[in-house]
């Protein structure tokens, strides 16, 4: 992601109204949900959509502002003064050079995870397209995702459940992480997706990683290859929608996946392209 590749002239002052932890405190990672207020009644956002937060840059660098987009992560809500509030999912990062092992804090998940109420910040955007809800209200939608790509299912979800009335159609979350205790917004510190457990369409299942603690990668084995069958046959199902979020690596991984469901590389690659040229495999991967 690259400043110059983005329209960043209109800026928006915003300010920071909430910040709170939803890891687990015995959890390695910081993951914080930060409410902002944007001031400025022209603002607009979907749900699905990002922002793009301007962090001071590294001024011995000749870097006025650092880069960073974030996915809204909640439902946006308006003040009575016709601003919104948006939320937004932030974890702290670090980055180890590989040649000298010295650690570097990441300039924008620090800079934000610090923020405290009151204190303000400048954003841009919105960018990106919003997720939308089929016209079927009784699609079947598949949400993969893992991380903070959780956030705009969050989003995406909520939307489903409180303001598309009309919606009746089955939702199955896959949500990959390290431990349980990382899985964000589903664990003993914030579980807004209990909401949904009681519904009959609604079903989540959690991709752990086998090596937690120092493997980034979910296992997306477990979690789909069990549901392989009834997932082949709500892909060939034409009001059946697959959304993905996360890390671009997620992608491969879960090619991997579902060449082994379907038989083949040459056979998933090929039904994957029908499915994205039908507008039924949506990504949002950063």
């Amino acid at each position: 992601m690259r400043l110059q590749d983005y329209d960043t002239k209109t800026r928006y002052r915003a300010t920071v109204r909430a910040s709170k932890r939803i890891t687990a405190v015995d959890s390695h990672e910081e993951v914080r949900d930060i409410l902002i207020e944007v001031e400025s009644q022209e603002f607009d956002v979907a749900v699905g959509q990002n922002i793009c937060v301007l962090a001071p840059g590294q001024a011995e660098m000749g870097q006025e502002y650092h880069f960073r987009l974030y996915s809204i992560a909640d439902v946006p809500h308006s003040t009575p003064e016709g601003y919104l509030q948006i939320r937004i999912c932030v974890r702290r990062c670090n980055t180890i050079d590989e040649f000298t092992g010295e650690q570097y804090p990441g300039v924008a998940s620090n800079y934000l995870c610090d923020l405290t109420r009151g204190e303000t910040l400048t954003i841009t955007g919105p960018y990106g397209q919003a997720f939308e809800a089929p016209l079927d209200p009784d699609a079947t939608l598949i949400l993969i995702c893992a991380g903070t790509g959780i956030a705009p299912f969050r989003a995406f979800v909520k939307y489903l459940y409180s303001e598309a009335c009309d919606f009746k159609g089955r939702v199955w979350l896959f949500h990959g992480g390290q431990t349980g205790v990382d899985l964000l917004y589903r664990n003993q510190e914030k579980d807004d997706f209990a909401l949904y457990y009681d519904r009959d369409t609604f079903e989540a299942f959690d991709a752990l990683s086998n090596r937690p603690g120092w493997s980034e990668t979910a296992d997306w084995g477990a979690a789909i290859e069990d549901r392989g069958e009834e997932l082949c046959r709500l892909l060939s199902e034409p009001t059946t929608y697959v959304y993905v979020a996360g890390l671009e690596v997620i992608r491969d991984q879960l090619d991997e996946v579902m060449a082994e469901i379907a038989g083949a590389n040459q056979t998933w690659f090929r039904w994957k392209e029908d499915l994205q040229a039908e507008g039924r495999w949506i990504e949002l991967l950063y």
